[in-house]
């Protein structure tokens, strides 16, 4: 008797976790975002909640899924960006928490320093407006273009008022400026896409962002759910120490934490 009790116990033990378990999918892109979300995972499922990682391998496709209906949540997008989409196509998509910060680099395979770049190179930057802008704004904060005033996270190539060496700036999709690199004298190029090109953002970059800045990537969900129990289970798991340790190990500097 004792043991069918402790049977039963355990099956409505059992019955009870399944019952609470919640599974969401949430949209990455490769590389870092992607790594980190599967450690998070890992984490939140000892809280009961099942995450499903869903790779999207560009910037456009994982708001669009998102507001769809087709993920739950995503990230890998920074605020400005973020912002960006909400302004242009209408999403009622909000942040519910900060993640990671990857500051920006340029790189070059042809030059070690920016000032050896020749008078009318040509300059990769990514063709979205606020990734473009983050590249312009690193320019500029180096000394090497000048923006009009108060332009800020909206910057793009037609606010560059001053550009003394008359760079040439070439604007491509953001997952296609590695492999561009050896037809540019150099390119601003995102963290995850320099990592799945085999490029050090730490090292390899000869220009590179200061991470305390606006570009602090965020956790994004539908309006409609950011205050669904699963939001508050998925955004503390990511705020983890177990994730933290994580990104610093895993990174050695190229991601950081927000918090």
């Amino acid at each position: 008797m004792k043991a069918l009790a402790l049977a039963l116990a355990a099956g409505i033990s059992l019955v009870a976790f399944s019952a609470a378990a919640e599974t969401i999918k949430v949209g990455v892109t490769p590389g870092p975002h992607a790594q980190i979300l599967e450690k998070v995972k890992e984490e939140a499922a000892k809280k009961g909640l099942d995450i499903k990682v869903i790779e999207f391998s560009d910037y456009v496709v994982p708001n669009a899924a998102l507001s769809s209906g087709d993920i739950e949540a995503n990230s890998f997008q920074h605020q400005p960006y973020l912002d960006n989409q909400i302004a242009d196509r209408g999403y009622k998509i909000v942040p519910v928490g900060t993640t990671v910060n990857f500051p920006i680099g340029v790189y070059s395979t042809k030059y070690k320093k920016f000032e050896d770049i020749p008078a009318g190179s040509s300059i990769g930057i990514p063709n979205d407006p606020t990734n473009g802008g983050r590249v312009l704004l690193l320019l500029a904060d180096k000394g090497i273009i000048k923006l009009k005033d108060g332009v800020g996270v909206k910057a793009s190539v037609v606010d560059v008022v001053e550009n003394p060496k008359k760079l040439k700036f070439v604007e491509i999709d953001a997952a296609q400026l590695p492999r561009s690199l050896p037809d540019l004298a150099a390119a601003g190029i995102n963290t995850n896409y320099a990592k799945e090109a085999g490029l050090d953002p730490v090292k390899d970059p000869i220009l590179r962002e200061d991470p305390k800045g606006p570009y602090v990537n965020v956790i994004a969900v539908r309006a409609q759910d950011k205050d669904k129990p699963w939001v508050k289970t998925f955004v503390e798991t990511y705020h983890s120490p177990e994730t933290r340790t994580f990104i610093l190990e895993t990174f050695k500097g190229a991601v950081l934490p927000s918090w």
